[in-house]
């Protein structure tokens, strides 16, 4: 039930997306512990993201939904997994990354509701 979607100023080949997505999808099932069958993800790139007036190069902004509630402690694992991942795979500094969090009561899937 969990949706990461990632905004980033780089543009990204498909390789690279394919690459992305699955580390993020896979960090969001194992922190939330859902199946990563049902974490949905969304990579948009070559996004114009400003930070203090300034247009950023290499920045990245991540909003997750989830279904139901988390702790502090869950969404600080994650923003530290997604900091490292983003470095890793487009050297984006954690600096030029913001992550936001998005707890939702109603889901629906499938024609119904979780």
């Amino acid at each position: 039930m969990p949706f990461i979607q990632a905004k980033l100023s780089k543009t990204l080949d498909e390789q690279q997306k394919e690459k992305l997505q699955n580390a993020l999808t896979d960090v969001t099932a194992a922190s939330f512990g859902k199946p990563k069958g049902f974490v949905m993800a969304g990579i948009e790139d070559n996004q114009d993201l400003y930070m203090g007036g300034k247009k950023l190069e290499n920045g990245a902004y991540l909003a997750i939904s989830l279904l139901g509630g988390t702790t502090k402690s869950v969404c600080n694992q994650i923003t530290k997994a997604v900091c490292d991942i983003l470095k890793q795979e487009l050297g984006t500094e954690g600096s030029n990354v913001y992550v936001s969090y998005h707890p939702v009561d109603l889901w629906g899937w499938n024609g119904q509701m979780f």
